[in-house]
């Protein structure tokens, strides 16, 4: 196991009704700004909730914050931080308003454009903020980072920033969810995980236990929500288990991956692509094209995760690359490029992009221009 420094400060808040425990969370004599989405929490009822948690608040409203937030969107709501003297940010909605209002915390102290932040990957300060969660999915609610669009260029980056200070998870909040959304928060849970469980075996026997129980617990609850998304216990885990894939808890001491969501990322900038659905498509191309270098470890997932024992090493992995193909495509979601239309030309464009940053992804810095390219291809 590597040596590693550990810290998570985010509070987090649990359960039906604890939307109502905002107003003694947030520190008295805020100025506070809360951001949304397009107005779905309007609908579910949890718009009026938090409206009556803040009551007596002295709060303004900011909407609009796309499903990959965009920087253009965001610096109108920087903007309107400053001008207002906002000093606290409440995000309501799921892992991208989260991820915007993590840039908007940033940039409301930083006199510069706030693109510069992200391309820097890390901001130097940034107002407090907490969020309401009505999306399990990207872990933003208990983590410090962020994923940003710029729409003008067709980018699309992660930076760091500082922690949420609270959290409120309400299970229910998840009930009116549109069936496509939960099948790509899913995907995406799923993949967080495997980015920081798929890469050697060995390490750490309670990091990997871990990583295969959430992943069993993905592969446990998905037709129990498509059979019932009421259902608060299978809720419950979905939202909880979100949270756990990405708040540090399983990456301590182990190396991690993230060139699927690297790939999934460009994916996403060039076709608008939503994110867990470009993991679906992305990721069994990556563990086709790395096998060699993932070799031990795909045989444990095999093993451990779908139960694979029988045949010869490579009939194994074979199995589980295609297990793991059968999960996305049991959530409803593409695992081929030409199923959403991507060809060659994009392949090559994001070979281009690559090679030209002189990037290397993984945990083995090898996922090059050319070896994205050769993941890409995998998925025709």
């Amino acid at each position: 196991m590597n040596n590693f420094v550990f810290r998570n400060p985010t509070k987090l808040v649990f359960g039906k009704g604890q939307i109502a425990k905002l107003a003694e969370l947030i520190p008295a004599g805020k100025k506070i700004m809360v951001t949304f989405g397009g107005g779905s929490v309007k609908a579910n009822g949890i718009y009026d909730q938090v409206c009556r948690a803040l009551e007596g608040k002295d709060y303004i409203e900011f909407w609009g914050i796309e499903p990959n937030p965009t920087v253009e969107t965001l610096r109108k709501a920087i903007a309107t931080g400053k001008e207002q003297g906002v000093d606290f940010l409440l995000a309501i909605g799921g892992g991208s308003v989260l991820d915007g209002t993590k840039l908007i915390a940033s940039g409301m102290v930083y006199d510069g454009d706030a693109w510069d932040i992200v391309l820097k990957g890390r901001a130097e300060a940034a107002i407090p903020y907490a969020s309401v969660m009505t999306l399990p999915a990207t872990g933003s609610e208990m983590n410090s980072g962020a994923v940003i669009s710029r729409t003008e260029t067709k980018e699309k980056f992660a930076f760091y920033t500082s922690f949420p200070e609270f959290s409120i998870l309400d299970p229910e909040a998840t009930y009116s969810l549109p069936a496509h959304q939960v099948a790509c928060a899913l995907s995406d849970i799923y993949v967080h995980v495997m980015e920081q469980y798929m890469t050697t075996p060995g390490q750490s026997r309670a990091m990997d236990r871990w990583a295969e129980g959430l992943l069993q617990t993905v592969i446990e609850i998905a037709p129990r929500i498509k059979e019932n998304q009421h259902d608060y216990e299978v809720m419950a885990d979905f939202m909880l288990t979100a949270t756990l894939a990405l708040n540090g808890f399983i990456a301590m001491g182990v190396s991690q991956d993230w060139a699927t969501h690297m790939i999934g990322h460009e994916l996403t900038a060039l076709h608008g692509i939503t994110h867990g659905a470009s993991l679906a498509i992305v990721l069994p191309g990556t563990l086709r094209t790395l096998r060699g270098q993932k070799r031990g470890k795909l045989l444990q997932y095999g093993q451990r995760v779908f139960g694979i024992t029988e045949g010869g090493e490579d009939e194994r992995i074979d199995k589980a690359i295609a297990c793991t193909e059968e999960f996305f495509r049991s959530l409803g979601l593409s695992t081929r490029l030409p199923e959403e239309g991507i060809g060659e030309e994009t392949v090559e464009e994001i070979r281009r992009r690559f090679n030209t940053a002189g990037v290397a992804h993984g945990e083995g810095r090898n996922v090059t221009g050319d070896v994205a390219a050769e993941i890409l291809r995998s998925c025709m």
